[in-house]
């Protein structure tokens, strides 16, 4: 008992944490001349990595973040056909987007409409796979655990969790069965991988 109440500590303090460095993370200014747009992200790291995006899902760049601080850098999106588009800046645990559109050359910022995804921590302690992850939207998160069997994966493990803004998830493993894991979690139109070798 003394276990199950020290692991909802600790993802407790984990999503607290999260939620915390969440909401001082980084804020949008964006200023318009007449052909450049200037994004301002405060509180980045070095090795965030900042993307655009167009609403096919297709990367039109993609930066590495080279200093930790205030972000700062001018674009000239004006160039770009007409449609929606959005940046993320890929964190630790946290994926900001902020969409924008691009219309007879001139480009539109929603601020009202950036938003947070929280990536998953996947975790391996004693042969149990630890999932926890934030899902502030409630969107369905979908579970999936393979194991490599003779260089091809095979299915153990499948769960679609919806309605819950909070997931933790503990899937325990044959102690038999050494090998390679693959854990494929998808959430908000986005993919995580991990590989495990036990």
């Amino acid at each position: 008992m003394k276990t199950v109440i020290k692991k909802v500590l600790v993802i407790v303090v984990l999503f607290t944490t999260l939620l915390s460095n969440a909401s001082k993370s980084s804020s949008l200014t964006v200023l318009d001349d007449d052909r450049t747009t200037t994004l301002e992200l405060n509180n980045v790291k070095q090795g965030d990595l900042l993307r655009v995006i167009d609403s096919k899902g297709s990367l039109l760049y993609k930066e590495r973040i080279s200093a930790t601080g205030n972000y700062y850098k001018g674009f000239d999106l004006s160039h770009l056909p007409n449609g929606n588009y959005h940046f993320e800046l890929v964190k630790d645990f946290e994926i900001k987007i902020i969409p924008f559109e691009v219309l007879l050359n001139k480009v539109l910022i929603n601020k009202k409409a950036e938003t947070s995804i929280f990536k998953p921590s996947i975790r391996v302690n004693d042969y149990t796979i630890l999932i926890n992850k934030l899902s502030l939207n409630n969107n369905p998160v979908t579970i999936k655990v393979f194991f490599e069997n003779l260089n091809d994966y095979e299915l153990i493990y499948s769960d679609i969790v919806t309605n819950s803004t909070s997931i933790s998830k503990s899937i325990k493993l044959d102690k038999k069965i050494k090998g390679e894991y693959k854990i494929i979690i998808e959430s908000d139109n986005k993919i995580y991988t991990k590989n495990i070798r036990i």
